[in-house]
């Protein structure tokens, strides 16, 4: 399967000790290339594909889109910060090494509410030493980037001495407990009781700072990467679209798109 940064971006990445620095601009012809991918991917994080195959099979194209409009935010504001969580956790996925395994769109109580806790959750284990290793991670979208939202990201991942909070765990491990998949209900077990003991390490904790913005990255994001705290990993990174409200707009647009066959 095409892998959706690579195809679309150019990466200029940084590394220094266990910290990474990871500035993404497209390339040109970059979007078009992943267009229909980004459209699906979106689509993805608001309902299974099977579903709404099984959808398209019971009512037709038309009727499985109209169902699906009406779990796709409508506003620029909630697409604006849906969007940043959706491609955050797709960028965990393909570069940091943790597995995203919730999707949490697909539990929202209003299409335009933003759901509480932490953005995203990472997660790896290394079956080898019995070890589960945790990401925890801010998103955040804007046409303009500015230091305020770079330092309430920083102080959102710094709550909880720096740990995923419990809330955010809970719905995670929750969700994987109601799975069919005994893989899943291991980890979810394996989660609650992280929940219980608190026994992680500092630095089987990363922090994943993401930002999706109209402007570059800034010199407050770069001063963030340096004063990051050590004894942990942390990524810092920002995707800059240029024409920013017009992606935005044009992916849900993708999103909401299922053809007719």
């Amino acid at each position: 399967m095409t892998k959706l940064f690579e195809t679309w971006c150019v990466h200029d990445n940084s590394e220094r000790g266990l910290k990474r620095y990871l500035k993404l601009t497209e390339k040109k012809g970059g979007r078009a290339a992943v267009l229909d991918h980004l459209g699906e991917t979106v689509r993805s994080h608001y309902e299974r594909l099977d579903r709404i195959a099984d959808d398209v099979s019971q009512l037709g194209f038309q009727g499985a889109a109209a169902i699906l409009k009406e779990v796709l935010p409508t506003t620029p504001r909630a697409q604006s910060g849906d969007l940043g969580e959706i491609l955050a956790s797709e960028l965990t996925e393909e570069l940091l090494e943790f597995e995203v395994p919730v999707r949490r769109m697909r539990f929202k109580d209003g299409r335009e509410v933003p759901m509480r806790g932490d953005d995203f959750i990472g997660v790896n284990f290394c079956a080898d030493d019995d070890g589960l290793w945790l990401l925890k991670g801010e998103a955040k979208s804007r046409g303009t980037l500015n230091r305020t939202t770079i330092t309430e990201a920083r102080e959102a991942l710094q709550r909880h001495e720096g740990r995923c909070t419990p809330m955010s765990l809970l719905f995670v491990a929750n969700r994987l407990l109601e799975s069919d998949n005994p893989d899943e209900v291991a980890l979810g077990r394996l989660i609650r009781n992280e929940v219980g003991r608190k026994a992680l390490a500092k630095n089987r904790i990363d922090h994943a700072l993401f930002t999706l913005s109209g402007n570059g990255p800034v010199q407050a994001l770069a001063e963030d990467f340096e004063a990051a705290e050590r004894g942990r990993g942390h990524a810092v990174i920002n995707l800059h679209v240029e024409d920013y409200a017009d992606f935005i707009e044009s992916i849900f647009m993708q999103a909401a798109d299922l053809g007719d066959g």
